[in-house]
């Protein structure tokens, strides 16, 4: 049985947040994977459809109550988790975080950042996130994670 990626949707989802991620693990960049590693899951609060900022309707696979306690990873669109992190900017953690944002040393201005198994990404770093949560979760050799990355940022094939 295949690993399960949990995606947590609510309603008005950034759906350009989730990015990259779903397709890498169905396809190398070129073509669908005969024996992908993972399998893409949705989860949200209930069984009806959420609906993204762009107008798109998702159904789940998943609700809160159903989903599965074994999974490979969990995607979180946003997030308030300090450890080593990043985000669009300290200043909006600041603003949007208040008293809450208590971790400015441990920002990092990347597109994404890896700090042992949690990835966190800014609000355009998309792909950069695939290309951790690719390597964290092993999807395939680092080579082909970074070829996957050069055809998805360039266009070539390497």
């Amino acid at each position: 049985m295949m690993k399960e990626i949990l995606y947590i949707l609510l309603d008005n989802y950034a759906e350009h947040e989730i990015g990259f991620m779903p397709s890498a693990v169905s396809t190398d960049g070129i073509c669908f994977r005969k024996e992908p590693k993972y399998i893409n899951k949705i989860v949200a609060p209930t069984m009806e459809p959420v609906k993204s900022l762009g107008g798109m309707r998702t159904l789940p696979d998943y609700s809160f109550e159903t989903m599965p306690e074994d999974y490979a990873a969990l995607v979180l669109i946003g997030g308030f988790g300090w450890i080593k992190h990043t985000g669009n900017g300290i200043d909006q953690l600041k603003l949007w975080g208040g008293n809450n944002y208590t971790n400015e040393a441990g920002y990092v201005n990347e597109q994404a950042v890896a700090d042992g198994r949690i990835v966190t990404a800014n609000g355009s770093g998309y792909l950069e996130f695939t290309r951790e949560l690719l390597k964290l979760l092993e999807n395939d050799t680092p080579e082909m994670i970074n070829r996957w990355y050069t055809f998805m940022s360039d266009g070539q094939i390497s």
